[in-house]
């Protein structure tokens, strides 16, 4: 890891578009480091999906979630970017939360203002809180922060329900409230995306999704577009998903097509670092002479 990119504001002072990978478990947090990314993001629905097994339809809350969010940071020292949905209740639960990630050493964290139990960004049926009430939640993870460097995003879910102008228009409050970020979700075509992207003047997010509403573009056409962040969130969970899958069927077949092509024992071993603790081992578990 650069030793200079140790902050979330770090990676944006970085020319170009800012990839970050959507890490589910703490395998998958080391091999986003290993494969040269400089940060890394957690959301809900991967988090929850992968530990719990359950959709991102608010069944969990903050401390089933932070479990799962401590252990994935435990393996990797890149900076992480983290959802932290409404912030599980009313503005002393969002500072609650903020802190709870921040000691956790978390770089930049997520509000939404969406009505709970919360879905993924792409599902139907979501709705959003007056405006005032997520205004409320800024404003105290603003002033409340613990450390000045953690960065804050302000997510609005109203394109869906309310339309482009009310999103926009709840967008530009949040960042008067102290947003230092901005993401409004979901947007469904190539204007809106060029719209959102000329707006504002502080980083706005882009979340590609296979499958969902908003087109798909390369990083760099998102960045000309005007989004400095570019998340791909559930890329590495749904191709997870697929490969156990396939791999499942092969096994249950009988055929064993698949067998010998996954990963090399050997290559496994050293992506979970089996040589550090070999080494470890072998210098401090023999008596000394």
């Amino acid at each position: 890891m650069n030793a200079g990119l140790r902050t979330f504001r770090d990676l944006l002072a970085v020319e170009g578009p800012l990839i970050l990978p959507g890490a589910h478990d703490a395998l998958s947090a080391r091999l986003i480091a290993r494969a040269g990314f400089t940060g890394y993001f957690i959301g809900g629905f991967p988090a929850v999906g992968s530990r719990y097994g359950v959709p991102d339809v608010g069944l969990k809350g903050l401390g089933e979630i932070s479990t799962a969010i401590a252990d994935i940071m435990s393996a990797s020292e890149l900076p992480v970017f983290v959802d932290i949905d409404d912030g599980y209740g009313d503005v002393k639960n969002v500072v609650h939360t903020l802190h709870r990630y921040e000691r956790l050493g978390v770089a930049a964290v997520q509000i939404e203002d969406q009505q709970w139990p919360k879905r993924c960004g792409h599902m139907a049926g979501k709705t959003v809180v007056p405006a005032e009430q997520m205004v409320a939640k800024v404003r105290a993870a603003a002033g409340e922060r613990m450390c000045p460097d953690t960065f804050i995003w302000a997510r609005t879910d109203s394109r869906a329900p309310l339309g482009l102008d009310e999103a926009l228009r709840r967008a530009e409050k949040y960042l008067r409230a102290g947003a230092d970020g901005l993401f409004i979700e979901a947007p469904r075509t190539l204007e809106e995306l060029r719209i959102i992207g000329s707006t504002f003047d502080v980083p706005v997010q882009a979340n590609p999704l296979a499958g969902g509403v908003t087109p798909i573009l390369r990083p760099e056409e998102y960045y000309e577009l005007g989004f400095k962040v570019v998340i791909y969130g559930i890329d590495l969970l749904m191709h997870v998903t697929r490969t156990m899958q396939r791999v499942l069927d092969d096994i249950r077949s009988g055929a064993f097509a698949l067998q010998g092509k996954g990963a090399g024992f050997k290559e496994y071993l050293d992506t979970v670092g089996f040589e550090d603790w070999v080494r470890i081992e072998e210098r401090y578990a023999k008596p000394a002479n």
